[in-house]
């Protein structure tokens, strides 16, 4: 319970890019309060991570991320924030209906009055585009094993991040 807001943890004004997720990780012990982000102790990478781990090593030509906690992104200003940010364990978005997207919706209406890069996966952080530039904006189909080979493998965006913001004259994130 103490970690469902710990993506909102960082000064909204550090933020350099934000990704968008659905929900939580349904099983026990794996949502950490950071979108798509386990802990160091779990022992078998989701299969949604294992895939945004394929498409960064194949994006960015470097060997495979195996660490699964991805707080050192938030460290240099990357928000992971779900759309709506509990679930019940066993089922993937129970709690779509308890009103987190207003808190998600804030959110992303602030980020977007910067020039922070918005990462929007699925379907339902997509609804979050509207809040963000066209030059800040990146969206494809969640990473899930469901949806990733129609159109997130491929993607890029994690390189296409870092363009965005060198063309703002931002530092990259070390992905």
């Amino acid at each position: 319970m103490d970690l469902i807001l710990r993506a909102l943890s960082n000064p909204v004004s550090t933020t350099r890019v934000v990704i968008f997720g659905q929900d939580p990780y349904p099983t026990e012990g794996h949502a950490h309060g950071l979108a798509f982000s386990v802990d160091r102790s779990v022992s078998s990478l989701p299969p949604t991570l294992r895939n945004i781990f394929e498409e960064l090593s194949i994006d960015l030509g470097t060997k495979k991320r195996i660490d699964p906690d991805l707080s050192d992104w938030c460290d240099q200003g990357v928000m992971l924030l779900n759309r709506i940010l509990t679930t019940q364990i066993g089922t993937s978005m129970t709690h779509s209906t308890l009103g987190w997207q207003t808190i998600t919706d804030a959110v992303a209406q602030e980020l977007g009055k910067g020039d922070v890069v918005g990462i929007f996966w699925g379907k339902s952080a997509g609804e979050l585009k509207k809040y963000f530039r066209d030059e800040f904006s990146i969206q494809s189909v969640h990473p899930s094993p469901l949806s990733s080979y129609r159109g997130f493998f491929g993607s890029k965006p994690f390189s296409t991040a870092n363009q965005i913001l060198i063309t703002h004259g931002l530092e990259p994130i070390n992905w």
